[in-house]
């Protein structure tokens, strides 16, 4: 580098230093409000919203984060913000699933890319390393892309692994794209869905004494499971609603089932399938079978439809 561009490269980064300084500077004055929401926004906020927020008084601040998230609703005719209630769900989610570790789970990597991106399509957990000499992974998959986080000190706080350096490009775009805010133009509101629970079967069949028996079928490796010490856990909440050929309610069944997996049998029980029974006395007939079922842990849920004769 030649003398003139090493100067120059020094007094950009002393000019960015300097602003970054400013800003912490700026922040560290607002009131425990506005320090609150600014700290709470960092995964969505832009850089240029970020310094016209610092620089307004304590007085027009409160105008600014009403506008904020005004320009993020994806359907502003409605009374809901699906996009702030979607943030602030995950940021939630976040604090539930990632509370190992010093910071809570929502500063945390995971909880940055799991607020950022959702939650991914597929998850493979690790707990001892991919290898004998390993350390804990975890490996998310969005589509093609790949986010492997590695707790190094076995102390339940990943980190993302520098392997996964490639990806951040990946996931500064998809980010930006979620969090710009509305120009003329109304978001997707499928931003704000639902983490599904994929791989939801049910089958049905005669039970041995008079009766219909329904098993819920679904794939372990679908189901966050959040570790707790030595043991994986989950909650999965199932409703199940039989209507007749009138669209009357013949049959109804609610039912907890809580999922606690040791730390040594999770890469077997990754290969099975989670299975739950219930048997109803319906008589002969057109029905129509309604199944929903809900993981309290990620908050993931799923649901079918099935028409059956008796």
């Amino acid at each position: 580098m030649k003398p003139l561009k090493r100067l120059a490269a020094f007094s950009l980064g002393a000019s960015l230093l300097l602003v970054s300084c400013a800003s912490a500077r700026l922040e560290k004055q607002l009131d425990p409000k506005s320090r609150d929401f600014i700290s709470k926004v960092r995964y969505t906020i832009t850089p240029e919203e970020r310094r016209a927020f610092l620089a307004l008084t304590e007085e027009a601040r409160e105008a600014f984060v009403v506008d904020f998230w005004k320009r993020r609703d994806p359907t502003p005719a409605t009374a809901d913000n699906e996009y702030k209630t979607e943030y602030f769900s995950r940021i939630e989610r976040a604090n539930h699933l990632f509370s190992g570790g010093a910071a809570p789970g929502w500063l945390q990597d995971r909880g940055r890319i799991y607020i950022t991106l959702g939650p991914p399509d597929y998850r493979e957990t690790y707990p001892r390393g991919v290898t004998f000499y390993g350390v804990p992974t975890e490996i998310w998959w969005y589509g093609f892309f790949t986010m492997i986080f590695v707790d190094e000190r076995w102390v339940d706080d990943y980190r993302l692994d520098p392997s996964s350096a490639a990806q951040i490009g990946a996931i500064n775009r998809a980010q930006q794209e979620w969090n710009e805010p509305r120009q003329g133009m109304v978001r997707d509101p499928a931003a704000g869905r639902v983490p599904g629970l994929p791989g939801l079967d049910v089958k049905i069949e005669k039970a041995d004494r008079e009766g219909t028996r329904f098993t819920l079928v679904i794939p372990y490796k679908n189901i966050w499971l959040k570790s707790r010490g030595a043991r994986f856990e989950a909650t999965l909440e199932a409703t199940l609603k039989v209507l007749d050929a009138a669209g009357s309610e013949a049959w109804t069944f609610t039912k907890v089932f809580p999922i606690d997996v040791p730390q040594s049998r999770l890469r077997e029980v990754l290969t099975q399938d989670f299975t739950a029974e219930a048997v109803a006395a319906l008589g002969p007939g057109s029905y129509t079978l309604n199944v929903t079922v809900t993981n309290t842990t990620d908050g993931s849920k799923a649901s079918l439809e099935r028409k059956f004769e008796i």
